[in-house]
């Protein structure tokens, strides 16, 4: 096991930084923070620059600390330190400085890599960590998140997702409606549109299930793209469904033959 270290001004600076997400996206790193967020960081192979602990908690995390590749730096923060990076009011005392992943064209993507989730403005970070935990979940494996949608190394993103953003390979700031007419080519775009549509049922692997954000849902642009439109039918009093609520619904029924066994 690594011993930890004590950091450097220079390296409190940096990771102070890393709360903005300029930053984030000049330096490629982001703060994942948390037991479990951590943890699914280590299992899933990825790579991380650092992993933090406060100094008054080290005990409890010695077996991520074991975990943690040597190319990866260990420190020690004190309670003083660790307010300047961490969100949470009752901080669990485990933070790794992960590395973001290399860019992916979506153009790229052919039949045979779905399910896909397709994501359109979805700026609720809150939203946007339940839904990559539930697109792991449910088997999709892949998410393309559309311009003008939260930055999926949001701090709650991250801590939302439980990790399974690293889980995932996520493409970020996709423009849709350029991208659709290709995507539909090779694969079969469901819609959700909560004024009209089918019920959601079983589909191939080769399908791309396309949401919106819970506030306005698809635009008519981009539904005119889709095969088909889904509708959750309801018999309450309740106006609607939030959007992870549909969403698990919707990618459940869509994989329903995958999971049965589950």
């Amino acid at each position: 096991m690594q011993r930890a270290s004590i950091p450097t001004k220079a390296q409190l600076k940096r990771w102070a930084k890393l709360t903005a997400a300029k930053h984030r996206q000049q330096e490629g790193l982001f703060l994942a923070e948390g037991g479990k967020v951590v943890d699914e960081l280590l299992r899933s192979g990825r790579p991380l620059d650092a992993l933090l602990v406060l100094r008054e908690r080290t005990e409890r995390w010695e077996a991520l600390l074991a975990r943690t590749p040597a190319g990866a730096g260990v420190y020690q923060l004190s309670a003083r330190e660790w307010s300047g990076l961490s969100q949470d009011k009752a901080p669990e005392g485990v933070m790794a400085v992960a590395v973001a992943p290399a860019p992916v064209d979506p153009e790229g993507l052919v039949e045979g890599q779905g399910p896909l989730l397709l994501l359109d403005q979805v700026n609720n970070p809150n939203n946007l960590g339940a839904l990559l935990r539930t697109a792991d979940w449910f088997g999709f494996r892949t998410v393309l998140i559309g311009a003008g949608s939260v930055e999926a190394a949001h701090p709650k993103v991250v801590r939302t997702s439980m990790g399974s953003l690293f889980h995932l390979t996520l493409i970020e700031g996709v423009d849709l409606g350029s991208l659709l007419p290709v995507l539909r080519d090779r694969f079969r775009v469901i819609g959700s549109d909560a004024g009209e549509g089918i019920h959601p049922h079983p589909c191939p692997a080769g399908t791309a299930l396309l949401l919106g954000s819970e506030s306005h849902g698809l635009s008519d642009e981009l539904l005119a793209m889709t095969h088909e439109r889904w509708r959750i039918p309801g018999g309450g009093n309740a106006e609607s469904l939030s959007l992870p609520q549909a969403a698990a619904v919707m990618m459940y029924e869509c994989v329903k033959p995958l999971v049965g066994g589950r």
